[in-house]
């Protein structure tokens, strides 16, 4: 009996100690543990049926203001942790339904604690509102969650967020496991396991009157009432609770931005300071004491620039490539300590000292000396009194850019290419500019004003030449890579020849300045032309007519194989078309008449034969 009178104080107490005994918290949550080793036993009797007859109790004792809900965990499943129930929703008169829900709860489940506080917490609106959990458990987290962890999470990111602890027959080792949720949070851990010393425990917290609040002198520099929560470091525990001894040893550490002061009794007798870099946000709180540190703070990042294409435009749509140097006693750069690609500046923390920064993009670069500190950030800009060009190629107005053009820009020793587009930074001034389509090219220089972006489509005027060609009128089709297709000038030259412009074997795709040419294609011995003009944008077809079948020889035993005109000249030769070394022999020729000599090893005579092709037409012919 002296057991279930203690459990009854501890879920008192937990009640009453979220305000002291003079007021009670707002909106409260008590989260019940349905699991099922809430069927073990204290003196005779189940873990649950003590905490039904003792819950009720309580609740006919809470203050009539106070909003009291009910989570309940691994009543419903076995060995779900998923299995948490918010049974009441916090509110006021809600004794009666507490009550009967504690009363239907049937333990067969896991325990998990972290979530189901986790839950009371956001039903509760901790990170909007002051809020209370008090949980009741007999056992420690089964569902591989952290609740110290947790803990620490709900106390930085509520507004006054509290957890009470209250456990049934633990252990001391289980104890340790769950009383983190308390001590993280400035909640009471309340061990419900020996009656005497539980009874003693129960009557100093929830009958006795509260002990004056101490007071402290708040020096310059101290934040009263307010907590700095996180980024803790170091923590003192102090026997004297003064928070100038906190604030003294932050200043006397070189690593410390802030300090928080936490009064006695919140999460020990003994008041707690803790140390913490970098320095968090402030946030109200009674039971602290906090402050910043006097020391000139190191800042993350202590040199800033920025590349500027002019002194009012920033380059920040390419990127520089940053280069850092120490500057040595000589005044002389030493060796680079740092370099990167950025496009929207530097922004890095250097060793302090003097340095010289480079700053580079396309062709044209800046420096300049920076002296640095740990605790001042320097901001300095690069000018490169430069522009930027942008420039495509297209045959004509209103046509989509060349992909394939080619695009040079020069200005004094500098040059660069691209294909299809070039995107530059180039010095103010003339810069010259060389942009080819295929055969078609053109030449200008630009002007270029510091700050200035230079978008431009340049007009190449070209057209675009295919070619290829038939046998015969009406095919077959020349498909033989071994064809050669040349472009020339249309008009001779004084000595009747003709400027080249381009040529290819295969089927032939030109781009051409526009203007009159003529096409030659040549195949074996079988030559065609045919003239064509070149239109700016424009597309030109040539196929031309090579007159030409294809002839085949097999001569077995012979040492080489000739073709010659069908015809003597006046003097009675013939002139010799075409020929090879070997037994066969394969020749694209115009059709007619021709003669076939073949030459053997040794003393055998040669052998001569009149041939006939036909255009159009494949003749084969054996020679023996």
């Amino acid at each position: 009996m002296r057991k279930l009178t203690a459990i009854a104080a501890a879920l008192m107490a937990g009640l009453v100690i979220m305000g002291g005994p003079a007021a009670a918290a707002e909106r409260a949550i008590i989260v019940m543990d349905g699991s099922g080793s809430m069927w073990g036993q204290i003196d005779g009797r189940t873990k649950i049926e003590i905490a039904r007859e003792t819950l009720g109790g309580v609740l006919t004792a809470i203050p009539d203001d106070l909003e009291l809900g009910l989570i309940a965990y691994g009543h419903r499943e076995r060995g779900a942790c998923s299995d948490i129930e918010e049974i009441v929703a916090p509110g006021t008169g809600n004794r009666d339904a507490i009550a009967e829900a504690v009363g239907a709860l049937n333990p067969k489940g896991k325990t998990p604690i972290s979530d189901a506080v986790r839950i009371a917490a956001e039903s509760l609106r901790y990170t909007e509102d002051k809020a209370t959990v008090i949980l009741v458990t007999d056992g420690i987290e089964t569902c591989e969650a952290d609740p110290c962890a947790a803990a620490t999470a709900l106390d930085q990111q509520g507004i006054d967020f509290t957890a009470h602890v209250i456990g049934f027959g633990l252990s001391d080792e289980e104890g340790a496991q769950v009383s983190c949720l308390a001590e993280n949070t400035g909640g009471k851990f309340i061990m419900a396991g020996n009656a005497d010393e539980l009874g003693d425990a129960l009557t100093e917290t929830v009958t006795a009157e509260p002990e004056p609040e101490p007071q402290f002198a708040i020096g310059p520099g101290m934040e009263d009432g307010v907590d700095r929560p996180g980024s803790d470091f170091e923590r003192i525990v102090l026997t004297d609770a003064d928070p100038a001894i906190c604030q003294s040893a932050c200043e006397d550490n070189a690593a410390c931005l802030a300090w928080t002061f936490v009064k006695p009794g919140v999460q020990r007798d003994d008041a707690v300071c803790y140390l913490k870099e970098p320095a968090p946000a402030a946030r109200e709180n009674d039971c602290c004491i906090s402050g910043l540190s006097d020391k000139p703070v190191p800042v993350d990042r202590n040199l800033t620039a920025m590349a500027m294409l002019a002194e009012d435009v920033p380059l920040d749509t390419i990127d520089t490539f940053w280069e850092v140097f120490p500057i040595g006693e000589a005044g002389q750069p030493g060796d680079r300590v740092d370099y990167r690609y950025e496009r929207a500046g530097y922004d890095r923390f250097v060793e302090p000292g003097r340095y010289l920064l480079r700053g580079s993009a396309g062709m044209v670069s800046a420096e300049t000396t920076v002296d640095l500190s740990a605790t001042e950030t320097t901001d300095t800009r690069l000018v490169y009194e430069a522009g930027i060009v942008d420039l495509t190629v297209a045959p004509a107005e209103g046509l989509e850019p060349d992909g394939n053009a080619y695009i040079n820009i020069a200005a004094g020793d500098e040059t660069e290419t691209a294909y299809g587009r070039l995107v530059h930074v180039v010095p103010a001034g003339a810069v010259d500019l060389t942009v080819r389509i295929g055969e078609a090219e053109l030449t200008e220089t630009l002007d270029i004003a510091a700050g200035q972006t230079l978008e431009r489509t340049v007009i190449v005027p070209a057209g675009r030449l295919t070619t290829g060609a038939l046998y015969a009128e009406g095919g077959p089709v020349v498909e033989s890579g071994n064809i050669r297709y040349d472009v020339f000038s249309a008009k001779k030259k004084l000595d009747g020849s003709r400027t080249g412009w381009t040529g290819s074997y295969g089927a032939g795709d030109y781009m051409l300045p526009p203007g009159d040419y003529v096409v030659e294609a040549r195949l074996g011995i079988a030559t065609a032309e045919a003239p064509v003009s070149i239109g700016a944008g424009e597309l030109s077809e040539v196929e031309l007519v090579m007159d030409a079948g294809v002839l085949a020889i097999e001569a077995p035993g012979a040492r080489r194989i000739d073709v010659l005109a069908g015809k003597a000249d006046i003097e009675g030769d013939r002139a010799r078309l075409e020929g090879a070394y070997g037994e066969a022999l394969q020749v694209t020729a115009p059709g007619g008449d021709y003669l076939v000599r073949v030459e053997y090893q040794g003393d055998r005579a040669p052998v001569e034969q009149a041939v006939s092709v036909t255009a159009g037409e494949r003749t084969e012919t054996t020679i023996e």
